[in-house]
């Protein structure tokens, strides 16, 4: 009997000190959320923008595990995410929350079921959750499959931005690119577009060209601001994207599901075709862009 207390007693002193001294975490909150990982992932960052501590970057290790720091009064909580995808369209998302520096006190604090980590944790992750859910109800993504990328001929302005800032990039450069095909008369042959050259899922840049499909003619304007050049027709990934364009990006992250899911390599270079003007106004909701992921093609071998 004294040999089965004593080792009680020391399963209990083991798992105090492990849940003490070596559990990373004070409290852990999960939502399912209505969404694919890329816009979890995106929807993180720029909510870190009205929350982070100290003006502390979100880091992470990859598309599905992040890492935060959040202020929340005098305190600062560690927020390791984690997303699990269930389908198509959910996901499971886990907020593993840590105070800096009162973490101890926390964990006394929760097993006796009144602990502040857990208010201000399921408080503040809620709002994040609510949030997520208005922005997903803001756009809408299908993904048709397989298709081919259209050829074109276009004028170009090259861009480097932030992800988010794509937008903002192709309206600061709309009236500039159309005024100096307008003035050499040039014929327009298709709505706008954007053709990614380097998309750093990391850092969260880019490097593309805004573009507008063109009639090829032996007059084309000459500007050290605007260049020219072709689009080859190739397989890709298709989806149709509806929402504002700031965010047409969470195609990107649903056509890389895709693939994913069905053994298909892709080049992680998007190309987007805008078929509404923003500046227009309207429900953005209406607004339509089709979204391509080019597929990688296999390098043909030569013999010996």
């Amino acid at each position: 009997m004294k040999k089965i207390l004593w080792a009680a007693g020391l399963l209990l002193v083991l798992g105090a000190a492990g849940y003490f001294l070596i559990y990373p975490y004070d409290y852990i909150v999960r939502f399912e959320a209505p969404t694919f990982p890329g816009a979890i992932n995106q929807s993180i960052k720029i909510w870190n923008r009205d929350v982070a501590a100290e003006d502390a970057p979100v880091t992470q290790d990859d598309l599905l595990s992040l890492r935060q720091q959040l202020r929340v009064g005098d305190s600062v909580l560690i927020c390791q995410w984690e997303i699990q995808p269930l389908t198509d369209s959910t996901s499971l998302v886990s907020a593993k929350l840590r105070d800096r520096d009162h973490s101890l006190a926390n964990k006394w604090e929760v097993l006796f079921g009144n602990s502040t980590i857990e208010r201000v944790g399921v408080r503040l992750i809620g709002e994040f959750a609510e949030g997520l859910k208005a922005h997903t109800e803001a756009f809408e993504v299908e993904v048709v499959g397989e298709a081919e990328l259209p050829s074109t001929f276009y004028a170009y302005v090259p861009l480097e931005t932030s992800q988010h800032g794509k937008a903002a990039g192709m309206m600061d450069n709309y009236e500039l690119l159309g005024s100096v095909l307008n003035t050499a008369g040039v014929t327009l042959n298709g709505p706008p577009m954007i053709v990614v050259n380097r998309w750093n899922r990391e850092a969260d840049s880019l490097a593309y060209e805004f573009c507008f499909p063109i009639i090829r003619s032996t007059q084309l304007p000459e500007s050290p601001l605007v260049s020219y050049d072709r689009l080859y027709p190739k397989k890709a990934l298709k989806a149709i994207y509806h929402g504002n364009y700031i965010t047409s990006d969470r195609a990107w992250y649903a056509l890389m599901d895709y693939a994913e899911k069905n053994g298909i390599e892709v080049v992680p270079e998007p190309v987007e075709v805008f078929f509404n003007n923003p500046n227009m106004g309207g429900d953005a909701l209406n607004w339509t862009a089709e979204i391509y992921l080019p597929i990688r093609e296999e390098e043909s071998g030569t013999g010996p």
